[in-house]
């Protein structure tokens, strides 16, 4: 987001004052500062009690304001209301050498909460209905990530055999590439990168759509080359915190997503094939429990 532009309601306004605090003001990060140390304090400051914790005047309070996404003074409080109703914000949740086992906890449940508040804001259902409809159309899917994505990936190729669609999640890169190279319409490839930055992803999303395929990206990049090549962009964005969080973060997100996708294709199935999965369900259950079918 650049600085002045509106921030979608919902988006945890903490999140949003770290995010932009480069791009502020000297004067700015003055304001950011006192919110970001003692955010309960700002609940109930005054413009002008504001102006003077931070060492600013009250329109450098106002300007503030604005620089994050905020409406006024009264918006940014009402925003920071609903951001400390999640818990500890996430931008004091840096692990301390000082900090108790407990105190780990409780800071990582912090900054996932968080993340996946905001990761759900910055979702366009507009994006994923388009994506259950390319994906019901299909006629194989082919589920393409590494590292933390692969996980996705094979998430995701576990449930879409229950609907009928073939589907594989290779981890193999040779494979991989095999795969994408023998797509043709009516096939759908979903590249999964958190960054949307690894080339080799990029390589397969662009291999697949030369070959006549759908394309979807899952990733929380927004500016991108995969972009280029995607015919629905899933936005899974996370809270950018590399030095621990990001890994596990973003991948919880996604994983969230692929349950959203897979929910709503499901529902488009009808009630014959829901019965279909309610009978396999039973069947599971009974293998648990060493009965027989």
């Amino acid at each position: 987001m650049n600085s002045d532009d509106p921030l979608p309601f919902g988006r945890n306004i903490l999140e949003a004052v770290k995010t932009r605090y480069p791009t502020l003001r000297k004067s700015d990060r003055k304001v950011a500062d006192v919110l970001l140390e003692n955010p309960q304090r700002l609940m109930n400051a005054t413009v002008a009690e504001t102006a003077e914790l931070a060492g600013v005047s009250q329109p450098t309070v106002i300007r503030f304001c604005s620089a994050i996404g905020c409406e006024g003074f009264q918006d940014l409080k009402l925003r920071l209301a609903q951001s400390l109703a999640l818990g500890t914000p996430a931008t004091n949740s840096a692990i301390d050498d000082a900090d108790t086992p407990q105190e780990v906890a409780s800071k990582i449940f912090d900054y996932t909460i968080s993340s996946l508040d905001w990761a759900r804001h910055a979702l366009d259902m507009e994006q994923v209905n388009a994506a259950v409809e390319i994906i019901l159309d299909s006629t194989h899917i082919e589920f393409f990530g590494f590292g933390a994505s692969a996980i996705v990936a094979q998430d995701l190729q576990q449930k879409f055999p229950l609907f009928g669609i073939p589907c594989n999640a290779t981890m193999d890169s040779h494979q991989q590439l095999m795969a994408a190279s023998m797509m043709r319409p009516g096939s759908v490839a979903v590249a999964i990168s958190n960054t949307g930055a690894t080339l080799t992803i990029i390589e397969l999303a662009r291999l697949a759509r030369d070959r006549g395929a759908k394309v979807i990206a899952m990733t929380g990049g927004t500016q991108t080359t995969l972009l280029d090549y995607s015919d629905v962009v899933i936005n899974v964005e996370a809270l950018d915190n590399t030095e621990l969080f990001t890994p596990t973060t973003s991948r919880i997100a996604a994983l969230c997503v692929a349950d959203i996708l897979s929910t709503l294709v499901a529902r488009r199935l009808g009630q014959a094939h829901n019965q279909r999965l309610v009978r396999m369900k039973r069947f599971l259950s009974q293998m648990r429990r060493n009965q027989p079918f």
